[in-house]
């Protein structure tokens, strides 16, 4: 992998997750680290062999790159020469070989889509294939910056409303884009990215803030429930990628009519790890500093929630994070609903994010129930304690009545969801009733 992705990342039943099954990791030799890297490329050193020119790469001239020590690879129209990185691949040699001299985009996108390989291969950049770029056009008159968007997702409608910024008569819409009326796999597309200012940052714990980023005047961002985005920041002079699940503002403001609109902010609950290459770059930032935030990916469907009538969060750490969305859903869009539970792990009290909110929200509604579990708690604290087991999971995994239909979300750093699904499959819940999401 070129960039350094969450502990959480991917989830299991994710995409990634499935399409890395039964890969490893090969051990790199002394020097060959990321930063390693980032260093080699800010060294000067000719890593294309082109003496910095770019040129139109053909068919032809792309299948004849397809060794060790001269291998071109394609992604998403963009040819590299991948030799120099065949040292510092953490999937080792031969997974890069397996795209030598061809188009690696589908491959590229199985394993690690997320991956900002504009910004680590730039120095490796021998130019584009040869084919004609599509140039959008525009609409012929404006419209007003706030529309509203309807998804209707059980048959995959998508309805979106502009209103005229001024009272005229449009004899069209504008020109059509070139292929506007094609349908593109979603895998093909790749990420797109919008600078976003950092508007509020907030402590939510000892090591955990609440980030507000505002988005790019006339743009609107729709992240779907159980869907993450991914953030990046240019640290050390390159450009570094990790996934997000964005959260609401507060977890009790979710639950009234928002003041300002939904679509001009987005919120991220992040650690910050002082040893990490990222998260101590993000605090670093200062109000009305910019980030790069892109277009959502995930896999979860909101129609897994259709009809059930307890739903359990089991989460670690900020695993929390994508489990305000689908609590906030449940609470508000469930009528089936009777019971919804948060079983969250945690190593102290001090970890707890939104302890206080949460306990408010139990008091609320009470359908809902939080548990809080701590692995390394004070001499003071009376409640449960300990990691994911069977013992913990039987006793707070209990239907509200003998059939009904149940669903589990589950996330935390990789070995606890890994852990808490095999321990479900235990407990005989199948893949149908449960879903790891990205922290």
């Amino acid at each position: 992998m070129l960039n350094v992705p969450s502990q959480a990342f991917p989830a299991p039943g994710s995409q990634q997750r499935v399409a890395s099954q039964g890969r490893s990791k090969v051990p790199l030799k002394q020097g060959r680290s990321l930063m390693d890297w980032i260093r080699l490329t800010k060294s000067g050193k000719d890593l294309t062999g082109l003496k910095g020119r770019l040129i139109e790469v053909t068919e032809e001239e792309l299948k004849t790159h397809n060794k060790k020590d001269d291998c071109w690879i394609c992604i998403r129209g963009l040819v590299y020469n991948v030799s120099p990185y065949m040292e510092y691949h953490p999937g080792g040699e031969d997974e890069l070989m397996r795209a030598a001299g061809a188009d690696g985009t589908d491959l590229f996108n199985e394993v690690h889509r997320w991956v900002n390989y504009e910004s680590m291969l730039k120095e490796c950049l021998v130019g584009r294939m040869a084919v004609k770029p599509a140039v959008p056009k525009g609409l012929s008159h404006e419209v007003q910056e706030n529309f509203s968007v309807r998804v209707i997702e059980n048959v995959g409608k998508v309805d979106i409303v502009l209103q005229k910024r001024e009272n005229i008569s449009w004899k069209c819409l504008g020109e059509p884009l070139e292929k506007h009326d094609s349908f593109i796999p979603k895998k093909d597309t790749g990420l797109s990215y919008r600078r976003c200012q950092l508007i509020s940052k907030e402590d939510v714990t000892h090591d955990t803030r609440l980030f507000c980023l505002m988005l790019p005047p006339s743009t609107h961002l729709q992240v779907p429930i159980g869907h993450h985005v991914y953030l990046k920041l240019s640290v050390t002079g390159a450009e570094i990628v990790k996934p997000y699940t964005p959260v609401s503002a507060s977890l009790l403001s979710g639950f009234r009519e928002p003041v300002s609109s939904p679509n001009k902010y987005i919120y991220f609950l992040i650690k910050i790890y002082p040893d990490g290459l990222f998260t101590p770059e993000l605090d670093r930032l200062q109000i009305g500093d910019c980030v790069s935030v892109s277009s959502p990916e995930g896999d979860f469907k909101l129609s897994k929630l259709q009809e059930v009538e307890d739903l359990f969060l089991l989460a670690a750490g900020t695993g929390f994070t994508p489990m305000v969305n689908v609590l906030n859903y449940a609470l508000t869009c469930m009528p089936s609903l009777r019971k919804v539970k948060l079983i969250f792990f945690n190593k102290t009290e001090d970890d707890i994010i939104w302890r206080c909110q949460l306990e408010k929200l139990a008091f609320k509604d009470k359908r809902f129930d939080t548990e809080f579990i701590l692995s390394a708690p004070s001499p003071e604290w009376n409640g449960k304690q300990g990691h994911v087991s069977p013992a913990l999971l039987s006793e707070f995994l209990q239907r509200s009545l003998e059939n009904s239909r149940v669903f589990l979300c589950i996330c935390g750093p990789t070995p606890f969801t890994d852990e808490g699904i095999r321990l479900l499959h235990d407990l005989n819940f199948s893949n149908d009733e449960i879903h790891g999401f990205t922290a």
